[in-house]
Order: structure tokens, then sequence, then C-alpha cells
């Protein structure tokens, strides 16, 4: 405990942030004040969080719009938009604007879930290598490398077309629609941590050497304790960062892979395989592939313009005068 009972490993952006702000403005003040700066990140907060909305309300808008997504009607195939078909229909005479909001549903939980993976295994591997360090450390980090080089596309295509059932998985729920799901994100998660791992395990190092790390181990406090009570809250602003900005490229690679048919598998939508029904489709009916594909596009950016603002706002070195 330091002298005004503030606990040693408390986070160093708020007592930056107050340093800077002469004591005046909260780390949380500070952080609001730099985030809305960022004009393309408070947009792309407001689209990412109207989107969510409106996917989560699918169920929703399918009611009131009396249609079933997944209901086949080739008698209304590629209509144009009317009052009960705001986007029009699909090739299979299927509500567009439903099937995109159901798809919104899939890309994002899968990008969400994906990432939130991949920055748990990086975050345990970084921060356990940059503590302990020595051959562990080395051993960490080369098998880190040996991930990065990798081909991730390839390989993922591989470990798409894995056989779950050969895994022991019950035939039913290995021929279940929601297992797509499951596998993208696994698979996902499991070669997206380098990143991650790499940035904890950096910011570890420069931790593990602050006074109050040496003063909980000269208190005899355990590794895993001072790695979770002290090092981690010190850290959590890149693993924010990182974790924000792979989203979109992860929702990206899903849509790669449902385009190629290894991902998302019918009737389930998503943007993905959407683009991969409309492809046959792009001269009698442009807008099918436009749809799912503008939307993978403005979700892509919004990710990512997300990540530079949470960036520049989570950054103690970027404090202005004056704020």
């Amino acid at each position: 405990m330091s002298r005004d009972g503030e606990t040693p490993g408390a986070p160093l952006l708020a007592a930056e942030a107050a340093l800077a702000a002469g004591g005046s403005l909260t780390a949380r003040q500070v952080f609001l004040r730099r985030f809305l700066r960022h004009r393309f990140a408070v947009a792309s907060l407001g689209f990412l969080v109207l989107l969510a909305l409106l996917s989560a309300a699918a169920p929703l808008v399918e009611a009131w719009l009396g249609v079933d997504g997944n209901l086949v009607d080739l008698f209304n195939a590629k209509q144009p938009p009317s009052p009960q078909h705001p986007l029009g229909t699909d090739e299979l005479g299927r509500d567009t604007l439903v099937r995109l909001l159901y798809g919104g549903q899939v890309s994002l939980v899968v990008g969400l879930a994906a990432a939130v993976g991949s920055a748990i295994i990086g975050t345990l591997l970084g921060i356990t290598a940059g503590y302990y360090g020595g051959r562990l450390d080395a051993l960490l980090m080369r098998f880190t490398d040996g991930v990065i080089a990798l081909p991730i596309l390839p390989l993922l295509i591989i470990l798409a077309v894995v056989d779950l059932t050969k895994l022991g998985l019950p035939q039913d729920l290995a021929n279940s629609e929601t297992i797509s799901i499951y596998r993208i994100v696994f698979l996902i998660a499991l070669v997206g941590w380098t990143t991650v791992a790499r940035l904890v395990r950096g910011a570890t190092l420069s931790m593990k050497a602050r006074e109050f790390v040496r003063a909980a181990e000269a208190l005899g406090a355990s590794g895993p304790r001072i790695m979770l009570v002290h090092i981690l809250p010190n850290v959590v602003s890149p693993i924010i960062v990182a974790t924000t900005l792979s989203i979109g490229g992860i929702i990206l690679l899903e849509s790669v892979l449902s385009f190629l048919g290894l991902g998302i598998q019918p009737p389930l939508p998503s943007w993905g395989n959407m683009l991969t029904n409309a492809q046959e489709l792009i001269w009698d009916a442009p807008v099918l592939a436009i749809y799912p594909g503008l939307l993978i596009f403005l979700t892509v950016i919004a990710f990512n313009f997300l990540g530079d603002g949470l960036q520049d706002a989570l950054d103690p070195r970027a404090i202005q005068e004056g704020e």
C-alpha cells in the first residue's frame, strides 16, 4: 500500500492523466475527452451500436413485415423493393432485409467471440512469457513466431473441412446449423492470438521492472497474483486496442471462408454466404451482392476507426497540454 492508501499496482493511466490535467480531471474524463475528439471513432461507434441493435431486432423486424427469412418462395424471387420487402427478395424469394439482419447477428457474434477468445489466449501466453522470462519466454515466443509464419487462410480452409464426427462429436451436433459458428470462432481464436501475445509480453517486461511489482514480490506475493492484480490492469489498454482492431479482420476472414463455402453454412445466413449466393446473379440482381458487400466494408472500416480512437484515448503518452 502507498502512503495515501492506494494500491501500488493501480493503473498508470489514471495517475498520468491526473497529472496532465492538473488534478482537475479524472482518468475517465480524460479518456472521454480524447475519444470524443476522434470524430471518425465516435461516428464508427454510433454506426456499430445501431447495427448491433438492428441485428438484435431481426425477429421483431421479421414479425413486423410479416415475412419468414427462411421461407423459399420462387414465385417472388428477385423482386424489387416494396412495402412488404423494403430491400426486395433474393434468388429464392426470401426477404433480403431480414436475412441481412440475421447475417449481421452471425458476423458480429463471430467477430466479437473470436476476438475475445484470441485476446484471452494471447494475454495468458504473453503475460506468462514476459513475467517468468528465461527458457519459458524463449519457448513461448518461438511457438508464437511459428504460428505467425503459418499461412493462415490455407490452414483455416484445411481445418474447416475436418469431419467433426471423426473427432468424437455426435452426428446430430456435428450436422446442426450453429456448429459452423462454433467451428469458425474456435479456428480463428486458435490462430489469431499472436499479436496480443507479443504486445502483452512487451508491456509485461516493462511493468515487472516497476517499483510496485518489486514491492509485491518483496512482500511474498505469488507470481500468478502479481500478474493478475498488479501487471494485468496496467497492460489492459493495448489488449483492448488490439482486440478492437482485430474484430474487423476477423469479420472479413469469416466472410472469405463463408464465400468459399467453408464458413457459415446455409440456411443460416451470413454476409459471406449471401455474397456467395449472389455471385451468379451479379448481372441480373447486382443489389444482392452490393448489400452484404457494403455492410462488410462499412463494419470493417468502423471497427478500424474505433480501434484508432481507443488507441489515441488510452495512450498515456498522447496527453496534450491543457488537458
